[in-house]
């Protein structure tokens, strides 16, 4: 039986939905509060060298060193230094740390300077090295190397409100640009964009300063440094990457891998397993942005 509406049955009516108007924003609110209070996700572009359709297989634990033996170096922050305790850390510590975690070997990681890596490994002082060698045409012929782990590209630096929309020749060639002199990155510029006001400095230090201060409209280099710049305290703050990056191995290299010694197959696949397993997992993501909150790419 259908009841006929009245006034008094209307007014019911009102206050019903009235109430229940309150009641369901009385229940979005709190989560919109939640929403506003989250933390803000990362802005940093993470970079992947993994084709996600691939599938390595996996190595065989009885064919793999019992401890995996790590050389690094501990003069290079971000990647390899002392804390001020005197422990080894840093992002490639962290990441050789990573891959014996998933391989599930042990692991000893030990610090030599930068020029004996690579004679330690033909000696059998160690199994791989992994310290920002470059895997280029020199290095190759002293080491074999696993799939590059971090690109080395180049970037454009501006100061703050005065990016570009993109770094072309074309929005380029009107600015002045702050380059190391002698360089790969001046070179790239010379025969790329050869129309901007191309200024050589003799050094990375002098060359920021000239950005920083305003003497010059942008500057030009190398990604990782420039990164580690910006996000210390020596920028003031200054500047910010503007436009994408430059990758082109001829003037930038192939980027930085895990180098071991020649032959050793074994080691080298476990370790391109281990580094795939790790980015399809999260692992290297947070590692990442762990030690590189600017970004270089």
């Amino acid at each position: 039986m259908k009841l006929k509406q009245g006034p008094v049955a209307a007014t019911c009516d009102i206050l019903v939905l009235a109430l229940l108007c309150a009641a369901l924003l009385w229940s979005v609110t709190p989560v919109r509060a939640q929403t506003a209070a989250a933390p803000p996700r990362a802005t940093a572009l993470v970079p992947s060298f993994w084709n996600p359709e691939r599938r390595v297989e996996r190595p065989d634990a009885t064919r793999l060193p019992s401890n995996l033996r790590f050389l690094t170096t501990d003069d290079y922050p971000p990647f390899n230094f002392l804390s001020s305790d005197g422990a080894l850390m840093g992002f490639h510590v962290d990441l050789a740390r990573a891959i014996c975690a998933e391989l599930a070997i042990s692991c000893t990681i030990q610090a030599v300077p930068f020029d004996t890596l690579l004679d330690s490994l033909e000696q059998n002082k160690a199994d791989a090295a992994i310290a920002g060698i470059a895997a280029n045409a020199t290095s190759r012929q002293r080491a074999d190397f696993t799939e590059r782990y971090l690109g080395t590209p180049a970037r454009f630096v501006s100061r703050k409100g005065q990016g570009l929309a993109e770094a072309t020749p074309e929005q380029v060639a009107n600015k002045s640009v702050a380059v190391v002199a002698g360089t790969a990155h001046e070179a790239y510029l010379r025969a790329f964009f050869n129309e901007a006001a191309i200024r050589p400095y003799p050094d990375a230090q002098a060359a920021r300063e000239a950005l920083r201060t305003g003497k010059v409209d942008l500057l030009f280099g190398d990604a990782i440094g420039l990164a580690l710049w910006l996000n210390g305290s020596s920028s003031q703050g200054c500047c910010a990457f503007t436009g994408g990056p430059f990758t082109e191995s001829r003037y930038f290299g192939d980027g930085l891998a895990v180098a071991v010694k020649p032959g050793n197959d074994q080691v080298r696949r476990a370790i391109d397993y281990a580094l795939q397993r790790l980015w399809e997992k999260g692992v290297y993501t947070d590692l990442y942005l762990r030690w590189f909150p600017v970004g270089l790419y």
